[in-house]
Parts: C-alpha cells; sequence; structure tokens
C-alpha cells in the first residue's frame, strides 16, 4: 500500500526539529511581509519606537549610546535611582493631518524606556549626557572602589 502513496524520505542530515523551525520562522517571515504594515483592529497603524542601545565599559566608566533620531533632547529624561538607570523618552509623530492615505509606514513613533541595573556604584554628581546628531552619549563614571584594579600574581613553581 505505501508503495503507492509518493513519498519524500528526509534527509538524513536534518533533524527533523531543525526543519520544524525552519519552516516555522520562514512562515513567520512570509506573514510579517504580507501583513506587517497593514492596520488591524486595535492595532496602532505606526510601529513602537524602541532605540538601539550600545552599553560598553571599560575601567573607569560605562558608556551608554542611544541612537535617538527625531527625537528632541528636551523630550528625553535620564534617571538614576540607587543603581538603577532609566532613560525614556517620546519620539513624536509630525503629521499634522488626522488621516493621509499612506501606502507604507516604516518610520516609528511613541513613547520608549530603557532601564538598566548598573553592577557597582558610581558617581552621580559627574554623569555626563550629551546629545548629537541624533545619538545620546552618556558617560557614567565609577565609584573609586568600583573600578577594575590589575593586580600581577606570580605563579610559584611547586
Amino acid at each position: 500500500m505505501f508503495d503507492l502513496i509518493p513519498w519524500r524520505q528526509r534527509d538524513a542530515g536534518m533533524a527533523p526539529e531543525r526543519s520544524a523551525v525552519d519552516l516555522w520562522r520562514e512562515m513567520d517571515n512570509l506573514f510579517d511581509r504580507f501583513f506587517g504594515d497593514m492596520p488591524w483592529p486595535g492595532r496602532s497603524t505606526t510601529r513602537q519606537f524602541a532605540p538601539a542601545l550600545d552599553v560598553l565599559e571599560n575601567d573607569n566608566e560605562f558608556v551608554i549610546k542611544a541612537e535617538l533620531p527625531g527625537v528632541d533632547p528636551k523630550e528625553v529624561d535620564i534617571n538614576l535611582t540607587g543603581n538603577l538607570l532609566t532613560i525614556k523618552g517620546e519620539k513624536k509623530d509630525e503629521r499634522e493631518e488626522t488621516r493621509e492615505d499612506f501606502h507604507r509606514v516604516e518610520r516609528s513613533y511613541g513613547s520608549f524606556s530603557r532601564s538598566f541595573q548598573l553592577p557597582c556604584e558610581v558617581l552621580e554628581d559627574k554623569i555626563e549626557a550629551q546629545y548629537k546628531n541624533g545619538v545620546l552619549d552618556l558617560r557614567i563614571p565609577k565609584a573609586e572602589g568600583a573600578k577594575r584594579k590589575s593586580v600581577k600574581i606570580e605563579v610559584k613553581q611547586a
């Protein structure tokens, strides 16, 4: 009976779990491409704004760079409570008309909030923030006791 049913054997090199995940991902991408920008009932016609961030640490400070193009620096609020750093802001929609017939909407608007738990004490009064060309550059110096020290350890032969 099985000889009558067209049957393609799986490639022995591909695990069934892997192929199912790939199929799921491809279907997800297909639906995103097809329906991604269509307005659905109860869904905003614009995407939520989420800025890209880089968080770096060196011996003396933390450096956070946030891409905030189109965000007015006056709309950015930076707050440190204990060791919790929070960056909030809003990118406002520039359209003044109540309805326009767009073919495609890719720019995102809205409020954002990002929080980071800093792993050590910092010098709150020395924190600096600069905004230039759409990038927020935040420099957070570490407290003296929190700075990394490099100690040479001698290896003795046993």
